[in-house]
């Protein structure tokens, strides 16, 4: 039985359930109302656990329910007393008001409330675009994420992993998707069953669909063997989690003895001929049981001593048995019953089938005393079924698995001797100066030392060969066996007793401590193969890291194989340095690829080929094929060295398509602007250069035709200055969009110098008195503002945008008011610059009216570029004037915003320049006389 000590909780597992249990209390619950198909009552379920709940005093928020029309679900939503719902949201979608969750009224209304609970229907649902999430169950994830408990519903079909499964079942290929991995995460998940007959004799009696819907969903989706099929799934993946459930509270509550909730089977792999029957007795028995099954190979020391050719075959076996459907492991372990109870326990497998004949241990380890190793295990774990298998007669004459012997290994029993006469000849000399008791140490200390260097069997050589050397060397009479003293006979036993112990658990640790250090050095290399590509982001950084760590790792070359944009399988550049002959296959990389399995070497397809092929798997699809030829084809054999090969392809294929989806998402990004500037500069050219060039030509006609009458025309004074007018209109839409062009391109540059404000204000009013002529201005510029540093032409211009804008869309006779104030830095983003603003304060230029007003959740988005107010607006512009002034803004290290100027109207326009530390200004007597 397992000790107290291997009974102690693992510290990292137990800092894992703190840590989670930290997360439980900040996040919200979640309940998931699970059924085969629409009309189960689930939703009715959901309403009813509601209304138990406000019986008790907690009524649940009703965020969204969908009846379908089902009146008995009405009823339940309708009761009384009636349970406080939120309002939906109302989105636009192509011309038409669409009801939506409102996720943002949910979280405004219960953040911060203890308790706070909300039923939130159709967990797959598709949001309408516009949304903040694509899908509803990212919306209750935000709603968990701020300490909102949900109440959901789900169907079978909506799981991604069984959406393939359910489409190839009903022939309807269901779109509304929901990952496993959220289902997962889910606190309680309530299976509402309900059998077919009943659900069709439901969607008869119009209690599913409705009319016309009810018809179709009878002829197509609602067929009884459909439900059926559905409910199956259901159940099963109901059965899945409740399992996980169980384990986890097995782990939880440190429960060491096997569960017998599922007949799932584990196959002990032993060294003999028999191992391939027992595998395949395993895999016939979990098919009939329809369970998991589970395949496990103990090697022990002795084991793996055995010759190359045997542990091959075993591990051939090992893979038969993966093939076949089950969950391999080789285990390293000196006791092979107590591994096997261990991994048992560990994932709850009920029964064990071992091989009669042969168990799966040495032949040195088949027996502890009287007990074999089927009598052990019953005493490790007698919770076990255990099951034998009988084997055949040619495969009991080979069952015998040869233990240690000096031929296997003769150098390192040779060694051992040399090790034992050494120490011989070190103490003879010093056999009249030291005790005997010391003498027998020093040789203890050799077995110690063999054990460790040389293993187990050469130490017990070790033991037996110190215990004669000394009895021949130092015992009297010397240079004789026999003993002259009685009490020698207790030195003797006892010499050899803790020489065998000693060099035993010498040699188990060195054992283990090898197997530790693969395992270590294997998490090392996929840790670095991972951190690696972490950084990458080319396609090219991604093949040259990976083919480098896997090359490392597995001690020959590896060759990658992407496919590019038109799915052709492309070589690797490393490839080309290679000669004809050391080169991998393309046409086995192309069949690896299309069949998405392992090709080459130690596979059944070209297993005689030096190379062995991969796929690059990823999540949405295979990336390409990794080629590795490694420098010791037995590596592969090894399950964990071909789990880690395996790891570290999935690591490379996700690489892969990370660097493509950034690759893909700049070339939309780019297409997108590109698009959209597109469509800007042709509007602009189609809507506001068309108008006045079709003017200037009228007026041009108009003007010759005046002219070539030779008759004096005093309306020919008049079109020339409506020429001119045009022409000063297409003239200011060029150089907007001219001077965009430079902003963005950085050749701005400032001429700065410390101004008065009231001067530049006055300049920009001055610029504009024509498009002001019909609107009351009032100025409040306090004469006593400081100087401020800045580009007096660039800033005038910005002044004189606000003031045109303000002219173009606000009535005649309406006032428009400039104010100028400074402002000290009171906040602590101000103070460190976060809004440009230095720590002295900042100078605050406004232009409001009492106009329209500006459009509503607008006001960031009207400095965009190509932006204007209103889209198809009759006024001129291209929608580049905001743009240029926020450029201009940034560019001096200030800041432009816009808001409503008062709750009923308006619109304010506010410009903030830094202030500094002005010159000092020179200084005059009463004179008139200059004092430096």
């Amino acid at each position: 039985m397992p000790s107290a000590a291997d009974e102690r909780p693992d510290p990292d597992n137990l800092l894992a359930q703190i840590r989670q249990q930290e997360e439980a209390q900040s996040r919200g619950r979640l309940r998931i109302y699970f059924g085969a198909s629409a009309g189960v009552g689930k939703t009715f379920a959901m309403l009813q656990a509601a209304r138990h709940l406000a019986d008790q005093g907690r009524a649940p928020l009703i965020g969204v329910v969908e009846t379908h029309g089902r009146a008995d679900t009405a009823a339940l939503l309708d009761g009384v007393p009636p349970l406080p719902r939120l309002p939906m949201r109302q989105v636009d979608h192509r011309g038409r008001a669409l009801p939506e969750f409102d996720l943002d009224g949910a979280l405004e209304r219960l953040r911060d409330q203890p308790d706070a609970l909300i039923l939130v229907d159709e967990l797959a649902h598709s949001n309408v675009a516009g949304s903040r999430h694509p899908k509803r169950w990212q919306d209750v994830e935000e709603l968990l994420a701020n300490g909102i408990s949900v109440y959901t519903t789900v169907n079978v079909q909506h799981l991604e992993s069984l959406n393939d499964v359910v489409g190839g079942i009903t022939g309807v290929r269901v779109q509304e998707t929901l990952p496993d991995t959220f289902f997962d995460r889910a606190d309680e998940v309530v299976l509402v069953d309900t059998p077919a007959d009943e659900l069709l004799a439901r969607l008869k009696a119009g209690k599913v669909y409705q009319g016309a819907q009810a018809e179709r969903a009878g002829q197509h989706f609602f067929r009884k063997g459909n439900l059926m099929a559905l409910r199956e799934l259901a159940l099963r993946r109901t059965a899945d989690r409740v399992e996980d459930d169980v384990q986890a509270w097995r782990s939880n509550e440190r429960i060491a003895a096997v569960w017998k909730t599922e007949a799932s089977i584990l196959c002990a792999i032993g060294p003999g001929d028999e191992a391939e029957s027992i595998v395949r007795s395993a895999a016939q028995l979990a098919q009939q049981l329809a369970v998991s099954w589970h395949a496990v190979y103990v090697e022990t020391p002795a084991l793996h001593r055995l010759p190359d050719a045997r542990r091959e075959r075993s591990l051939r076996v090992v893979r038969l048995a993966q093939d076949l459907g089950a969950t391999t492991a080789v285990l390293s372990a000196q006791d092979p019953a107590q591994a096997l109870a261990d991994y048992a326990r560990e994932h709850n497998l009920s029964k064990l089938l071992m091989g009669r004949g042969a168990p799966p241990s040495s032949s040195s380890l088949r027996r502890w005393g009287s007990r074999d190793l089927a009598a052990h295990l019953g005493r490790a774990a007698p919770e076990l079924d255990l099951i034998q298998v009988g084997a055949s007669a040619t495969q009991r004459s080979s069952e015998a698995v040869p233990g240690p012997t000096f031929g296997a290994a003769p150098r390192r029993y040779l060694w051992a001797t040399l090790a034992c006469v050494g120490v011989a000849v070190l103490c003879w000399p010093l056999s009249h100066r030291i005790a005997n008791d010391n003498i027998v140490m020093l040789f203890l200390l050799g077995v110690m030392g063999v054990a460790m260097r040389w293993g187990r069997g050469p130490a017990v050589l070790a033991s037996f060969l110190s215990v004669a050397l000394f009895d021949f060397l130092f015992v009297a009479p010397r240079l004789s066996l026999a003993v002259s003293d009685v009490q020698y006979v207790i030195t003797f036993v006892v010499m050899l007793a803790v020489g065998l112990i000693t060099g035993q658990l010498t040699a188990g640790l060195r054992y283990e401590a090898r197997v530790s250090s693969e395992r270590e050095a294997r998490a090392r290399g996929l840790f670095e193969l991972t951190r690696e590509l972490a950084g990458a982001l080319q396609t090219e950084q991604v093949i040259a890291t990976a083919e480098q760590q896997l090359a490392v790792q597995f001690g020959g070359r590896a060759l990658l194989h992407v496919l590019d944009d038109d799915d052709r399988l492309q070589p690797s550049p490393t490839e080309q340095t290679l000669s004809i002959g050391d080169r991998s296959d393309s046409g086995t990389a192309r069949w690896a690829l299309d069949h998405e399995q392992a090709a080459g070497l130690g596979t059944d397809t070209l297993p005689g080929s030096q190379w062995f092929y991969l796929p690059l798997r990823a999540p949405m699809r295979t990336r390409g094929v990794l080629a590795l030829r490694p420098g010791d084809a037995q590596t592969l054999m090894l399950p964990e060295r071909r789990a880690q090969l395996e790891t570290a392809a999935r690591i490379a294929g996700q690489a892969l398509e990370r660097v493509h989806y950034v690759e893909v998402a700049q070339q939309a990004l780019l297409q997108i602007e590109s698009e959209r500037l597109r469509n800007s500069l042709l509007s602009a050219l189609s809507h506001d250069l068309r108008t006045p060039l079709a003017a200037l030509q009228g007026l041009a006609e108009t003007l010759t035709e005046r002219l070539t009458t030779r008759a004096p025309d005093p309306g020919a004074a008049e079109t020339a200055l409506a020429i001119q007018q045009q022409s000063l209109r297409i003239n200011a839409m060029v150089h907007n969009l001219l001077d965009m062009a430079r902003l963005q391109s950085g050749a701005l540059k400032l001429n700065r110098q410390w101004q008065p404000v009231d001067e530049v204000i006055g300049s920009s009013l001055q610029l504009m008195g024509a498009a002001l002529a019909r609107h009351r201005v009032v100025l409040d510029v306090p004469a006593t503002l400081p100087l401020v540093e800045l580009d007096a032409v660039l800033v005038e211009r910005v002044l004189a945008n606000l003031l045109e804008n303000a002219a173009k869309y606000t009535p005649p006779g309406s006032e428009i008011r400039v104010i100028a104030r400074t402002h000290a830095a009171t906040g602590a983003n101000d103070a460190t610059g976060e809004n440009g603003v230095g720590g002295s304060g900042e100078m605050r230029l406004s232009v409001e009216d009492n106009g329209p007003g500006l459009p509503p959740g607008r006001e960031e988005a009207l400095f965009e570029k190509f932006t204007r107010g209103h889209s198809e607006s009759h006024l001129p512009g291209v929608g580049l004037g905001l743009a240029i002034c926020r450029a201009i803004m940034q560019a001096h290290g200030g800041r432009i915003w816009a808001e409503r100027a008062t709750p009923q109207g308006g619109a304010r326009f506010s410009l903030a320049l830094p202030l500094g530390e002005p010159p000092a200004l020179p200084a005059f007597d009463e004179d008139g006389e200059f004092h430096p």
